[in-house]
């Protein structure tokens, strides 16, 4: 074993889905960083494209909606030779269960579930018969711990888990892996309404054990390793990536004597 390769991707082509911004975009320029040739998919593409540009070399942009399902087999027959595919758009609606309309839940359930479901039942036979490879999809903190307003996004979350997990024993007999990461608190558009309140802000940086929030940039490790040759015997499994947050039970430090 040369473990000098272990984090070396030779060329190796991957697709990034939500390449445009955030978690995705540092997800693309990581694995590009390590020689990945990388397809950046987005449903807007000027950001995808800019994305690709700040790859350089063999990278390229595409563009992808992942609620359009016909779209989603279509890549899955264009990009069949992938080695992994990373998918991470997501919405919320933060609202109390009594207080969401059951469009507000559909959109919730489309996109981060649904759409999971899609880009998983498109591309892993497709790996399958291309020898294998490795299917990365974001959950978080919130497939575990909840509170008050977050119940669709939660339940999408915690049934991205269980997908992952059956799709890792349906596909694992073909070598295909497929995993998610958990993030914490991460400093995204999606989380732009927190960040504006600096009371709700600083209670989220207070809750876990490194006492601040994640910037995207601190997910593309986690992509980096789970689409990598150095976890080849890792599948169905949940990689936390949340400063500490579900390890930690409550605020209030105890006097030491």
């Amino acid at each position: 074993m040369d473990y000098t390769r272990l984090f070396q991707f030779d060329g190796d082509r991957v697709l990034v889905v939500g390449a445009g911004s955030g978690i995705g975009r540092e997800a693309a320029l990581a694995l590009g960083a390590h020689g990945a040739s990388v397809i950046c998919a987005d449903r807007d593409s000027t950001t995808a494209a800019e994305t690709a540009a700040m790859i350089g070399g063999s990278a390229t942009s595409t563009v992808l909606d992942v609620l359009d399902q016909d779209a989603v087999r279509a890549a899955a027959d264009e990009y069949f030779d992938i080695a992994a595919l990373v998918f991470t758009a997501a919405t919320n609606v933060r609202k109390r269960i009594a207080d969401y309309t059951m469009e507000e839940f559909d959109r919730v359930v489309s996109l981060n579930l649904k759409a999971s479901f899609a880009l998983i039942q498109a591309f892993a036979p497709k790996m399958a018969a291309n020898g294998g490879g490795s299917i990365i999809g974001f959950a978080s903190i919130r497939a575990f711990t909840v509170e008050p307003g977050q119940g669709a996004y939660a339940a999408t979350k915690a049934g991205l888990v269980q997908l992952a997990r059956t799709a890792a024993a349906e596909f694992g007999p073909s070598n295909v892996r497929v995993n998610v990461i958990a993030p914490g608190v991460v400093e995204t558009p999606l989380t732009a309404q927190i960040k504006a309140s600096p009371e709700w802000y600083n209670a989220y940086a207070e809750k876990g054990a490194l006492g601040r929030w994640s910037t995207p940039d601190e997910l593309a490790g986690a992509v980096v390793y789970l689409a990598s040759r150095a976890s080849t015997y890792v599948t169905g499994s949940v990689l936390m990536v949340d400063g500490g947050w579900t390890a930690v039970d409550g605020r209030f430090d105890p006097p030491s004597s």
